[in-house]
């Protein structure tokens, strides 16, 4: 059985091949289950089974915990154990380092929608978050699309200072933003990636033709956004019937009467599928992807590694 370190993972799933692996792999067969969900300590932390397979292939189980404490002490809210299983001999395959795949293929999930929905002429990536997605989503925004300002934004400014370090130590020049409102007025594409519970993205702050990424809400308590800016927006999902059952700011509005289930115009299979349709309705529109993660996504990373190591 092989095992598959940070490092690794990291070699084997360079952004723009790992974005060409989700286009085609989400266009292939798999069974995807409910992801199982736990709270063994009956508050904000969680752990959650994810399994995926594709029949006399291979199958994946992740194992990822998510403790949002951990960002008050420096440490990553999201860990995560990937292992593989053939579907020919049921043998394990492979142990992988499950919170480096998770955060590439989250990243590499929301490039993809920024690719798909985006303005052409784009300019500003901002990123809003400082835990550990904020360099994979700017590593994957800037490895496939082109933006002349990367901007990103922390409620403590000394928090994005230190993204900003380490984005710059990879060649990628950056900027630190301390006032939100400022920094969606500059911007483009924003990809939010945060553990909040309350909504602090305004509805009213977003200007017109802007690429929403809402990545961090993945329960129906959580919110990074105001629910009136999805009313106001063309909506996308990543998995349709996992957003319907907790994407956050999606499931409140639904609640609030402010949208409906059908009001999600596609999924990321749909629109991958579908590469060549212009899907904004003009240039002015606000385009919000609503990522939840699904266990698709692992098992495509997942294999692309395999693939890699042979």
């Amino acid at each position: 059985m092989k095992h598959f370190d940070m490092k690794a993972i990291q070699t084997a799933l360079p952004y723009p091949l790992l974005v060409d692996a989700l286009a085609q792999g989400l266009q292939q067969f798999a069974e995807t289950p409910a992801r199982s969900f736990f709270s063994p300590n009956q508050d904000a932390s969680c752990v959650m089974i994810m399994p995926a397979w594709r029949p006399h292939q291979m199958m994946g189980v992740k194992l990822v915990s998510v403790w949002p404490e951990n960002n008050a002490k420096g440490e990553s809210a999201v860990s995560a154990v990937y292992v593989l299983i053939s579907c020919l001999d049921g043998r394990p395959l492979a142990v992988l380092d499950g919170t480096e795949l998770t955060l590439r293929r989250t990243a590499a999930a929301a490039a993809l929608a920024a690719k798909r929905l985006a303005r052409e002429n784009s300019e500003t990536l901002a990123v809003l978050g400082t835990g550990s997605l904020s360099v994979p989503l700017v590593q994957a925004h800037t490895d496939t699309m082109r933006f002349k300002n990367v901007l990103v934004w922390g409620r403590q400014f000394y928090k994005a200072q230190l993204v900003v370090n380490q984005l710059r130590e990879l060649g990628i020049e950056v900027r630190a933003m301390g006032d939100l409102h400022k920094t969606l007025a500059m911007s483009d594409v924003v990809a939010v990636a945060t553990t909040a519970t309350e909504p602090f993205l305004k509805a009213a702050w977003v200007r017109p033709g802007t690429h929403i990424s809402l990545v961090g809400a993945f329960t129906p308590q959580m919110a990074e956004a105001e629910p009136g800016l999805i009313s106001k927006s063309q909506l996308f999902a990543d998995c349709r019937a996992s957003v319907l059952e907790k994407g956050g700011e999606v499931f409140q509005a639904i609640e609030q009467g402010l949208v409906l289930d059908s009001d999600i115009i596609a999924d990321l299979a749909e629109l991958t599928a579908q590469s060549d349709r212009s899907w904004r309705h003009d240039a002015q529109a606000i385009t919000v992807f609503k990522s939840v993660g699904f266990a698709l996504l692992d098992l495509i990373a997942a294999e692309l590694v395999i693939k890699a190591s042979r």
